[in-house]
């Protein structure tokens, strides 16, 4: 059953965080805005595994090919980054759906030395849609902000133009948190009250 259980999850991925949004009154509906946009707060689900950890990495935004953003202040990822409310989830496929806990939130903005890094991340993957290097882009780029395919399925493509003005076929992309990233929100935020 817990196997069966787990499939059926994986294909229903984000309906957990659609649930905590609905339950939460968010509006945003997958805009290009916070979810709470009147209060400029995005909600975030944070799935944990049984020791705490993150157990996947957390989805930001659709990356805009082309680039429309004109710098990381204005872009989508930072619309969605500035104040977020992290939700921790259970996580642990050995325990039912129904059984699974939802963590203390936590209303959340970058510190400066985050926010330079996510601008650095941004700015480098930035840089290569813009200049259609999209053979260079990787999941390995990026500290703590990476890019990776994001559609409904390995057939869907957009066409975009490469760095020598062909019309190429790629997957559309989109901006992900690596799991590092959100393991020093939970260090920080959630265990430092027991030292």
């Amino acid at each position: 059953m817990g196997t069966r259980n787990s499939l059926s999850l994986h294909r229903a991925k984000g309906w957990i965080g659609q649930l905590i949004e609905k339950a939460l009154g968010a509006s945003a509906n997958n805009l290009d805005q916070p979810d709470f946009n009147h209060l400029g707060i995005e909600l975030k689900t944070l799935p944990l595994g049984a020791l705490g950890q993150p157990s996947e990495s957390t989805f930001v935004c659709v990356a805009s090919i082309p680039n429309m953003d004109p710098d990381f202040e204005h872009s989508r990822v930072w619309r969605k980054m500035a104040k977020i409310l992290w939700v921790p989830i259970e996580n642990d496929p050995d325990i039912a759906v129904g059984s699974r806990r939802v963590g203390t939130p936590l209303l959340w903005s970058p510190s400066t030395p985050i926010k330079a890094q996510l601008q650095q991340d941004w700015e480098e993957l930035i840089e290569l849609i813009t200049l259609g290097h999209f053979d260079a882009l990787s999941a390995h780029k990026g500290q703590y902000l990476q890019i990776r395919p994001k559609a409904a399925n390995a057939k869907t493509f957009i066409q975009v133009m490469d760095q020598d003005g062909r019309m190429i076929a790629t997957v559309p992309k989109g901006f992900y948190l690596r799991p590092c990233f959100t393991q020093l929100i939970i260090q920080e935020h959630f265990f430092s009250c027991s030292e």
